[in-house]
């Protein structure tokens, strides 16, 4: 954090959440309090905010280019777009975090990437997303992509995403672009729902999924985000995006939304990250799912 630096928060008794009664204050409160658990997961990337400045329960929006009045300490990126280029905010230190709360950016949305980088990944992500309500579909894919994942010496974590499903995470060495990590977690997913073809499926289309959940890959391309470890969400109740650790995801009780902005010190306790997985080339885990099966 840079020293002695508090943004003010312009009108922190603010409802942001009006079935909770929580305030902007209250988020600026909770992302002060998780800083040292996220920022790690958020230096260097571009970020694109969503953001609700009448609360949840008004018009939201998701903004990527860096607006005129924020201040000059908030670091930035130009990346290009098609056409011209892009000016994301970056947020390296927990000055930044409380000030995105004051302008009641309520989740950020991280790149895979780094900005130094932006073409070459060094996050993939698997998004499992259930068809219904119903968690235990959820934790039953996320079990057996983790011993797929295993069975291609490629280690991952999981977190839950706050919203509906969970997020298993791969850690890459950025040799790939982002077509080619796209083409392996495609390939991944291909293998993982031919296994068990009743209940997983690649198919993008809502109609043709048949009640199936959807092993989604799509956010492994050049600007596209993921929801950040440890952001808050904009649902009733204020749910967190949380890192889990594996043993967790046998808890019949688990579910997308069991951390909550009112957890702000128990995540902030708690680490199951605490030993992140070296990041890996693609090539050995490719040789390994194009082999025959035995």
């Amino acid at each position: 954090m840079t020293a002695h630096r508090i943004p003010e928060i312009s009108r922190p008794d603010k409802v942001l959440f009006p079935d909770d009664g929580i305030t902007k204050a209250d988020l600026a409160g909770y992302y002060r309090t998780v800083a040292p658990r996220m920022l790690p997961h958020l230096r260097d990337r571009p970020l694109m905010l969503e953001r609700f400045p009448d609360g949840i329960g008004g018009h939201g929006f998701m903004q990527k280019d860096v607006p005129d009045h924020f201040p000059d300490w908030i670091h930035r990126a130009e990346l290009p777009k098609e056409g011209g280029t892009v000016t994301y905010p970056i947020a390296d230190d927990t000055a930044t975090l409380v000030h995105l709360a004051g302008q009641a950016s309520i989740t950020p949305h991280r790149f895979l990437s780094r900005a130094d980088r932006p073409h070459h990944p060094d996050r993939l992500v698997f998004d499992l997303d259930p068809p219904g309500d119903d968690f235990a579909p959820v934790r039953e894919a996320a079990l057996a992509l983790h011993g797929l994942l295993d069975e291609l010496e490629l280690p991952s974590l999981v977190m839950t995403t706050g919203s509906r499903g969970l997020h298993v995470v791969v850690a890459l060495d950025r040799r790939d672009d982002f077509d080619a990590v796209r083409a392996f977690a495609r390939a991944v997913a291909d293998v993982l729902a031919a296994r068990d073809p009743g209940r997983l499926t690649t198919e993008a289309r809502k109609k043709a999924r048949g009640g199936r959940l959807y092993l989604d890959v799509q956010r492994n391309a050049y600007a596209q985000t993921a929801v950040a470890p440890y952001a808050v969400r904009a649902r009733p109740g204020a749910p967190v995006a949380a890192p889990l650790a594996w043993e967790d995801i046998g808890d019949p009780a688990l579910d997308a939304r069991r951390w909550t902005l009112r957890d702000a010190d128990a995540l902030a306790d708690r680490n199951p990250w605490h030993h992140p997985p070296r990041p890996r080339s693609l090539g050995r885990a490719r040789t390994l799912l194009d082999a025959p099966a035995a």
